[in-house]
């Protein structure tokens, strides 16, 4: 088959280099990509996805990124007669809306922090008097991974919605907030892929928000990421299927919104079992990456029967080997990255055995590559035990350069605990 995939980070690389290697597999697009998707697929121009599927005869489209699920590409294509897998735009206010996926947890009895939704400043700030710092703040609209301020006095809490409120931090999409008790415990990203009503789950994996080692500095889109069995035992598993998984995907269902495509919960592990911080709608940046690195099904032919309800017979193959996944970050990120440098080493990288996804990258004038957003590379490896594989990363990384990068020197490194 002819697939597309819509997007142009890491993510969609990952996407795009695995789905490459799929025997179902003829030709792979990507609109728009990057240069190191066009190591894998045909990139193209243009943003009116329903017309380059249809100009390419493509059998099956991937939607990579939230924005264009939230705004309904998926509902246009079912209506044109196209496979594509992704929710539609009802399903997908699950990560649209922070206000609306808190609800849905409290109409479907899944576990979630305490929390407030607040529609105005004054709203706010009197609820902060029913809340203890630390207390979290979360912008109820898209903010790039960029919403959600973890207040740790209540005068920071109450400075933050005001910023929040003057559209200072997020623009529009933090005037609506939601206000939540801190949670203490290990936060665990917990993909999976649906049809509707089938769920299978991908490997459990844990992303490192803040820009600085030891989870320090402000939060960012996701530095790093580690694949590894071990983060979930069998039975936490378990409970988060039965708990937090089926009851969403039977909810939507009820709710005369079938979700297809990938659910993405954020966990947070507490010593009363997981509660859920947030829902996304789709694959997680820079979890996608380690996690198909080990992955060894023909993911085309999986994603093609989520797409079509055929899930029920299908079931997913792996690598044994725990894999790491290292971004490389321009200077300024997470605030205004610095672009167009020059970036050296990437071939030098994957001769070390490391795979490089490219996320904002670009050729210049030129034709060579150089930065083009915040977060630039992600490197790629694994070994037979996760030290090896963090060692392996770091290994692959060491010869990359671009003026400016930043990048933590820690991914894995709590998972080290559980070998």
């Amino acid at each position: 088959m002819n697939v597309l995939i819509i997007g142009s980070g890491g993510r969609e690389h990952a996407l795009a280099w695995r789905l490459a290697e799929s025997p179902s597999v003829k030709r792979v697009f990507a609109a728009p990509g990057n240069p190191g998707i066009a190591q894998s697929a045909t990139c193209l121009a243009g943003c009116n996805y329903l017309q380059l599927a249809a100009d390419n005869g493509i059998d099956l489209t991937i939607v990579g990124p939230e924005a264009p699920l939230i705004e309904g590409v998926v509902d246009q294509f079912r209506q044109a007669g196209r496979t594509i897998f992704g929710p539609v735009q009802a399903a997908a206010q699950l990560e649209g809306s922070k206000i609306f996926s808190k609800n849905f947890f409290a109409r479907h009895a899944i576990p979630t922090a305490r929390f407030h939704t607040a529609l105005s400043e004054v709203d706010a700030l009197k609820a902060l008097d029913d809340f203890i710092a630390p207390v979290v703040l979360k912008a109820d609209g898209l903010a790039a991974g960029k919403g959600v301020v973890i207040a740790h006095t209540m005068e920071e809490a109450r400075a933050t919605v005001k910023q929040f409120m003057a559209g200072e931090l997020a623009g529009t999409a933090g005037q609506r907030l939601v206000i939540e008790e801190f949670l203490i415990g290990e936060e665990v990203s917990f993909i999976a892929l649906s049809d509707g009503t089938t769920i299978l789950p991908l490997l459990p994996s844990q992303d490192h928000k803040n820009i600085f080692d030891n989870d320090q500095g402000p939060n960012t889109g996701g530095m790093g990421a580690y694949v590894d069995e071990r983060i979930l035992t069998s039975a936490q598993t378990q409970t988060v299927m039965e708990t937090v998984m089926r009851p969403a995907i039977d909810g939507m269902r009820k709710e005369g919104s079938p979700f297809t495509g990938f659910l993405y919960a954020g966990l947070m592990m507490t010593a009363g079992g997981p509660k859920t911080l947030e829902f996304n709608v789709r694959l997680g940046d820079p979890e996608t990456q380690p996690i198909l690195y080990r992955m060894r099904s023909d993911f085309a032919k999986v994603l093609h029967a989520g797409a079509t309800g055929k899930l029920h017979n299908e079931t997913l193959e792996w690598s044994q080997k725990p894999a790491v996944g290292i971004v490389l970050a321009a200077e300024g990120y997470p605030g205004k990255p610095v672009t167009g440098d020059g970036i050296s080493g990437i071939e030098a990288a994957e001769s070390l055995g490391g795979k490089v996804f490219h996320a904002g990258t670009k050729r210049n004038e030129r034709g060579e590559i150089v930065t083009s957003g915040g977060r630039v590379l992600t490197i790629t490896a694994d070994g037979p035990t996760l030290l090896e594989a963090m060692e392996n990363a770091y290994r692959a990384a060491a010869p990359i350069r671009f003026r400016g990068m930043q990048f933590r020197k820690d991914i894995g490194k709590k998972g080290l605990k559980r070998w």
